[in-house]
Protein backbone atom coordinates (compact mmCIF):
# COMPACT_ATOMS: atom_id res chain seq x y z
CA UNK A 1 0.00 0.00 0.00
CA UNK A 2 1.49 3.06 -0.98
CA UNK A 3 -0.04 5.38 1.10
CA UNK A 4 -1.49 4.94 5.10
CA UNK A 5 -4.62 6.40 3.89
CA UNK A 6 -6.80 5.70 0.59
CA UNK A 7 -9.54 8.72 1.74
CA UNK A 8 -10.58 7.91 -2.05
CA UNK A 9 -12.08 4.31 -1.69
CA UNK A 10 -14.31 5.93 1.22
CA UNK A 11 -15.97 7.14 -1.72
CA UNK A 12 -16.68 3.57 -3.20
CA UNK A 13 -19.88 3.83 -1.26
CA UNK A 14 -21.97 7.06 -1.82
CA UNK A 15 -24.72 8.49 0.12
CA UNK A 16 -27.10 7.61 -3.39
CA UNK A 17 -26.63 4.09 -3.97
CA UNK A 18 -28.78 1.53 -2.87
CA UNK A 19 -26.57 -1.47 -3.27
CA UNK A 20 -22.84 -1.99 -4.04
CA UNK A 21 -21.20 -3.89 -6.60
CA UNK A 22 -18.23 -6.97 -5.09
CA UNK A 23 -15.60 -5.24 -3.23
CA UNK A 24 -12.41 -5.76 -5.74
CA UNK A 25 -9.70 -8.16 -4.43
CA UNK A 26 -7.67 -7.29 -1.96
CA UNK A 27 -4.50 -8.32 -0.21
CA UNK A 28 -3.73 -7.20 3.63
CA UNK A 29 -0.30 -5.36 3.72
CA UNK A 30 2.69 -6.81 5.06
CA UNK A 31 2.68 -6.95 8.45
CA UNK A 32 -0.88 -6.78 9.11
CA UNK A 33 -2.94 -9.50 10.17
CA UNK A 34 -6.84 -9.64 10.40
CA UNK A 35 -9.74 -11.24 12.23
CA UNK A 36 -13.20 -11.02 9.74
CA UNK A 37 -16.20 -10.59 11.02
CA UNK A 38 -16.29 -10.52 15.08
CA UNK A 39 -20.17 -10.47 16.25
CA UNK A 40 -20.70 -7.68 18.41
CA UNK A 41 -23.49 -8.80 19.25
CA UNK A 42 -23.50 -12.07 19.94
CA UNK A 43 -26.18 -13.99 18.18
CA UNK A 44 -27.59 -11.18 16.48
CA UNK A 45 -28.31 -9.65 13.41
CA UNK A 46 -26.22 -10.64 10.14
CA UNK A 47 -24.61 -7.17 9.96
CA UNK A 48 -23.58 -6.77 13.14
CA UNK A 49 -20.17 -7.77 12.88
CA UNK A 50 -16.62 -5.75 12.77
CA UNK A 51 -13.31 -6.34 11.03
CA UNK A 52 -10.24 -5.99 13.23
CA UNK A 53 -6.74 -5.39 11.93
CA UNK A 54 -3.87 -5.43 14.07
CA UNK A 55 0.38 -5.60 13.93
CA UNK A 56 1.46 -8.86 12.62
CA UNK A 57 4.29 -8.42 15.58
CA UNK A 58 2.53 -7.36 18.92
CA UNK A 59 3.16 -4.15 20.30
CA UNK A 60 5.43 -3.09 23.36
CA UNK A 61 2.65 -1.21 24.09
CA UNK A 62 -1.20 -0.30 23.66
CA UNK A 63 -1.89 1.34 20.55
CA UNK A 64 -4.45 3.80 19.75
CA UNK A 65 -7.85 2.44 18.08
CA UNK A 66 -9.14 4.10 14.72
CA UNK A 67 -12.77 2.85 13.72
CA UNK A 68 -13.71 3.20 10.40
CA UNK A 69 -17.65 3.33 9.66
CA UNK A 70 -18.23 2.81 5.74
CA UNK A 71 -21.35 5.09 3.53
CA UNK A 72 -23.57 3.80 1.55
CA UNK A 73 -27.13 5.78 2.35
CA UNK A 74 -27.45 4.08 5.07
CA UNK A 75 -28.51 1.31 2.69
CA UNK A 76 -25.44 -0.30 1.26
CA UNK A 77 -21.97 -0.43 1.46
CA UNK A 78 -19.51 -2.68 2.96
CA UNK A 79 -17.18 -2.61 6.04
CA UNK A 80 -14.41 -4.71 3.89
CA UNK A 81 -12.27 -3.99 2.26
CA UNK A 82 -11.41 -1.03 5.02
CA UNK A 83 -9.28 1.91 3.16
CA UNK A 84 -8.02 2.76 6.32
CA UNK A 85 -5.98 -0.33 6.88
CA UNK A 86 -2.78 1.56 6.32
CA UNK A 87 -2.88 3.03 9.86
CA UNK A 88 -1.67 -0.23 11.18
CA UNK A 89 1.48 0.44 9.64
CA UNK A 90 1.29 4.04 11.52
CA UNK A 91 0.93 2.85 14.98
CA UNK A 92 -2.80 2.05 15.49
CA UNK A 93 -5.48 -0.72 15.39
CA UNK A 94 -8.01 -0.28 13.11
CA UNK A 95 -11.81 -1.65 13.07
CA UNK A 96 -14.02 -1.69 10.42
CA UNK A 97 -18.01 -1.48 10.97
CA UNK A 98 -21.09 -3.24 9.96
CA UNK A 99 -24.12 -1.74 10.86
CA UNK A 100 -27.98 -2.63 9.82
CA UNK A 101 -29.03 -1.08 6.95
CA UNK A 102 -32.21 1.32 6.83
CA UNK A 103 -34.16 -1.39 4.66
CA UNK A 104 -34.26 -3.94 7.71
CA UNK A 105 -34.11 -1.42 10.60
CA UNK A 106 -34.38 2.37 10.81
CA UNK A 107 -32.80 5.00 13.18
CA UNK A 108 -31.91 4.78 15.57
CA UNK A 109 -30.69 1.58 14.96
CA UNK A 110 -27.45 2.68 12.97
CA UNK A 111 -25.89 4.79 15.41
CA UNK A 112 -26.96 1.56 18.54
CA UNK A 113 -25.11 -0.64 15.97
CA UNK A 114 -21.85 1.97 16.12
CA UNK A 115 -21.82 2.46 19.70
CA UNK A 116 -22.66 -1.65 20.57
CA UNK A 117 -19.37 -2.10 18.70
CA UNK A 118 -18.04 0.99 20.44
CA UNK A 119 -18.47 -0.87 23.79
CA UNK A 120 -17.34 -4.26 22.86
CA UNK A 121 -14.24 -3.17 21.36
CA UNK A 122 -13.26 -1.58 24.97
CA UNK A 123 -14.36 -4.46 26.36
CA UNK A 124 -11.41 -5.92 24.64
CA UNK A 125 -8.82 -4.02 24.56
CA UNK A 126 -6.01 -5.63 26.75
CA UNK A 127 -6.77 -8.54 24.53
CA UNK A 128 -6.34 -6.72 20.86
CA UNK A 129 -3.62 -4.65 22.27
CA UNK A 130 -4.89 -1.02 21.98
CA UNK A 131 -5.96 1.81 24.51
CA UNK A 132 -9.24 2.17 25.47
CA UNK A 133 -8.91 5.25 26.33
CA UNK A 134 -7.45 6.69 22.45
CA UNK A 135 -9.75 5.92 20.56
CA UNK A 136 -10.73 7.54 17.28
CA UNK A 137 -13.57 7.22 14.52
CA UNK A 138 -13.67 8.13 10.76
CA UNK A 139 -16.06 7.57 8.05
CA UNK A 140 -17.82 9.13 4.60
CA UNK A 141 -21.10 9.63 2.98
CA UNK A 142 -23.51 8.07 5.44
CA UNK A 143 -20.42 7.01 7.72
CA UNK A 144 -19.19 10.42 8.23
CA UNK A 145 -22.53 11.14 9.33
CA UNK A 146 -22.89 7.98 11.69
CA UNK A 147 -18.90 9.15 12.80
CA UNK A 148 -20.38 12.79 13.66
CA UNK A 149 -23.14 11.55 16.00
CA UNK A 150 -20.48 9.07 17.87
CA UNK A 151 -18.42 12.31 18.36
CA UNK A 152 -21.15 14.24 19.76
CA UNK A 153 -23.87 11.59 20.98
CA UNK A 154 -21.00 9.88 22.90
CA UNK A 155 -21.69 9.50 26.32
CA UNK A 156 -25.25 10.99 26.67
CA UNK A 157 -27.25 8.40 26.69
CA UNK A 158 -29.09 9.37 24.10
CA UNK A 159 -29.90 6.03 22.21
CA UNK A 160 -31.07 2.92 24.25
CA UNK A 161 -28.00 0.41 24.60
CA UNK A 162 -27.85 -3.00 22.64
CA UNK A 163 -25.39 -5.58 22.56
CA UNK A 164 -24.53 -5.62 26.45
CA UNK A 165 -20.88 -4.17 27.63
CA UNK A 166 -22.93 -1.19 29.31
CA UNK A 167 -19.93 -0.47 31.72
CA UNK A 168 -17.79 0.44 28.89
CA UNK A 169 -18.00 3.87 27.45
CA UNK A 170 -19.29 4.68 23.91
CA UNK A 171 -17.15 8.32 23.93
CA UNK A 172 -14.29 8.66 21.27
CA UNK A 173 -11.59 11.02 21.60
CA UNK A 174 -11.22 12.47 18.18
CA UNK A 175 -13.49 12.02 14.75
CA UNK A 176 -12.70 12.29 11.31
CA UNK A 177 -16.34 13.50 9.58
CA UNK A 178 -16.03 13.18 5.76
CA UNK A 179 -19.06 14.98 3.94
CA UNK A 180 -21.31 13.76 6.54
CA UNK A 181 -24.99 15.14 6.97
CA UNK A 182 -25.34 16.80 9.89
CA UNK A 183 -28.95 18.32 10.31
CA UNK A 184 -32.03 16.98 8.80
CA UNK A 185 -34.36 19.54 9.07
CA UNK A 186 -31.85 22.27 7.35
CA UNK A 187 -31.02 20.09 4.44
CA UNK A 188 -33.49 20.63 2.24
CA UNK A 189 -33.29 24.05 2.35
CA UNK A 190 -29.59 24.40 2.17
CA UNK A 191 -29.72 21.95 -1.21
CA UNK A 192 -32.41 24.84 -2.71
CA UNK A 193 -30.20 27.50 -2.02
CA UNK A 194 -26.74 25.71 -2.98
CA UNK A 195 -25.40 27.78 -5.89
CA UNK A 196 -23.20 25.43 -6.92
CA UNK A 197 -24.79 22.50 -7.44
CA UNK A 198 -28.29 20.91 -7.48
CA UNK A 199 -28.87 18.60 -5.07
CA UNK A 200 -30.03 14.99 -7.18
CA UNK A 201 -32.87 13.88 -4.40
CA UNK A 202 -36.33 14.13 -4.51
CA UNK A 203 -37.29 14.55 -1.34
CA UNK A 204 -39.45 12.58 1.25
CA UNK A 205 -39.91 9.70 -1.59
CA UNK A 206 -38.65 6.47 -1.57
CA UNK A 207 -35.43 7.38 -3.42
CA UNK A 208 -34.56 9.87 -0.72
CA UNK A 209 -32.03 8.07 1.77
CA UNK A 210 -32.07 10.99 4.39
CA UNK A 211 -36.53 10.18 5.05
CA UNK A 212 -35.77 6.16 4.31
CA UNK A 213 -33.25 6.40 7.32
CA UNK A 214 -35.49 7.94 9.97
CA UNK A 215 -39.07 6.40 8.35
CA UNK A 216 -40.87 9.02 7.85
CA UNK A 217 -40.49 13.01 6.24
CA UNK A 218 -37.87 15.01 7.11
CA UNK A 219 -40.04 17.81 8.06
CA UNK A 220 -41.16 15.69 11.15
CA UNK A 221 -38.84 18.04 13.44
CA UNK A 222 -38.43 15.15 16.53
CA UNK A 223 -37.17 12.62 14.31
CA UNK A 224 -35.24 15.15 12.06
CA UNK A 225 -33.31 16.31 15.09
CA UNK A 226 -33.12 13.13 16.65
CA UNK A 227 -30.65 11.83 14.08
CA UNK A 228 -28.96 14.66 13.29
CA UNK A 229 -25.47 15.45 14.53
CA UNK A 230 -25.42 18.92 15.45
CA UNK A 231 -28.23 18.58 17.84
CA UNK A 232 -26.09 16.94 20.34
CA UNK A 233 -22.70 19.35 20.12
CA UNK A 234 -21.87 19.86 23.50
CA UNK A 235 -18.86 21.18 24.87
CA UNK A 236 -17.35 18.18 26.16
CA UNK A 237 -17.52 16.49 22.75
CA UNK A 238 -14.13 15.62 20.75
CA UNK A 239 -12.06 17.31 18.56
CA UNK A 240 -13.09 17.01 14.79
CA UNK A 241 -11.99 17.00 11.45
CA UNK A 242 -14.14 17.55 8.60
CA UNK A 243 -13.58 17.17 4.68
CA UNK A 244 -16.27 18.67 2.27
CA UNK A 245 -15.94 19.38 -1.49
CA UNK A 246 -17.88 22.64 -2.15
CA UNK A 247 -19.67 20.64 -5.06
CA UNK A 248 -21.05 18.30 -3.59
CA UNK A 249 -24.38 16.88 -4.88
CA UNK A 250 -25.40 14.88 -2.67
CA UNK A 251 -24.63 16.42 1.37
CA UNK A 252 -24.22 20.33 0.94
CA UNK A 253 -21.21 21.67 1.57
CA UNK A 254 -23.07 24.17 4.22
CA UNK A 255 -24.38 21.17 6.10
CA UNK A 256 -20.54 21.01 7.12
CA UNK A 257 -20.27 24.54 7.46
CA UNK A 258 -23.14 24.93 9.90
CA UNK A 259 -21.63 22.19 11.71
CA UNK A 260 -18.49 23.11 12.00
CA UNK A 261 -19.64 26.57 13.12
CA UNK A 262 -22.02 24.57 15.87
CA UNK A 263 -18.42 23.09 17.41
CA UNK A 264 -16.73 26.43 17.18
CA UNK A 265 -19.89 27.96 19.52
CA UNK A 266 -18.95 25.65 22.25
CA UNK A 267 -15.34 25.61 22.23
CA UNK A 268 -14.78 22.80 20.45
CA UNK A 269 -11.71 21.79 18.39
CA UNK A 270 -12.88 21.70 14.95
CA UNK A 271 -11.21 22.28 11.30
CA UNK A 272 -13.14 22.52 8.55
CA UNK A 273 -11.14 21.43 4.85
CA UNK A 274 -13.07 22.30 1.81
CA UNK A 275 -11.97 21.04 -1.45
CA UNK A 276 -13.01 23.65 -4.40
CA UNK A 277 -14.67 21.89 -6.65
CA UNK A 278 -14.87 18.34 -5.89
CA UNK A 279 -18.20 17.15 -5.03
CA UNK A 280 -19.43 14.16 -3.29
CA UNK A 281 -15.94 12.78 -2.92
CA UNK A 282 -13.42 12.64 -5.82
CA UNK A 283 -9.31 12.42 -6.51
CA UNK A 284 -8.93 15.76 -4.12
CA UNK A 285 -9.97 13.48 -1.33
CA UNK A 286 -7.10 11.21 -1.68
CA UNK A 287 -3.99 13.80 -2.15
CA UNK A 288 -1.31 13.38 0.06
CA UNK A 289 -1.59 16.87 2.00
CA UNK A 290 -5.17 15.97 3.02
CA UNK A 291 -3.70 12.11 3.55
CA UNK A 292 -0.77 13.75 5.84
CA UNK A 293 -3.68 16.40 7.24
CA UNK A 294 -5.79 13.15 8.42
CA UNK A 295 -3.14 11.39 10.57
CA UNK A 296 -1.63 14.17 11.89
CA UNK A 297 -5.08 14.81 13.20
CA UNK A 298 -5.10 11.66 14.40
CA UNK A 299 -2.06 11.52 15.48
CA UNK A 300 -2.57 14.35 17.64
CA UNK A 301 -5.27 13.75 19.47
CA UNK A 302 -4.45 9.83 19.98
CA UNK A 303 -0.78 9.92 20.33
CA UNK A 304 -0.15 13.69 21.30
CA UNK A 305 2.17 13.99 18.66
CA UNK A 306 3.80 17.89 19.10
CA UNK A 307 2.29 18.52 15.86
CA UNK A 308 0.57 21.75 14.06
CA UNK A 309 -2.16 21.56 12.38
CA UNK A 310 -3.11 23.73 9.26
CA UNK A 311 -5.69 23.34 6.96
CA UNK A 312 -4.51 22.78 3.21
CA UNK A 313 -4.69 26.13 0.88
CA UNK A 314 -7.40 25.52 -1.08
CA UNK A 315 -5.56 26.47 -4.01
CA UNK A 316 -3.63 23.15 -3.52
CA UNK A 317 -6.95 21.37 -3.50
CA UNK A 318 -8.83 22.53 -6.14
CA UNK A 319 -10.49 20.90 -9.33
CA UNK A 320 -12.65 21.31 -12.17
CA UNK A 321 -16.30 21.15 -10.66
CA UNK A 322 -17.96 18.02 -11.99
CA UNK A 323 -20.40 18.67 -14.91
CA UNK A 324 -23.64 18.07 -14.38
CA UNK A 325 -25.33 14.85 -16.23
CA UNK A 326 -27.54 15.65 -19.31
CA UNK A 327 -31.22 15.51 -18.69
CA UNK A 328 -32.70 12.21 -19.59
CA UNK A 329 -34.82 12.21 -22.79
Amino acid sequence: MKSFLLLAALLAAPLALPAQPAPKPFTLPAGIRMEKDLAYIPNGDAAQKLDLYLPEKPADKPLPLIVHIHGGGWRGGNKFPCPVTGMVLKGYVVASVEYRFSQKAIFPAQIQDCQAALRWLRARSKEYGFDPNRVGVIGGSAGGHLSALVGTAGGKKAFAPVGGHEEQSDRVQAVCDIYGPADFSTVMQQAAEDRNVKNIFQWNTPGDPYSGLIGTRLDDKPKADAVSPVHYVSRDNPPFLILHGTHDALVPLAQSEQFAAALKAKGVEVWLQKLPGSGHGGPAFGKPAVQKLTQDFFDKHLKGADVKLALVPEVELAVEPPKPKPAAK
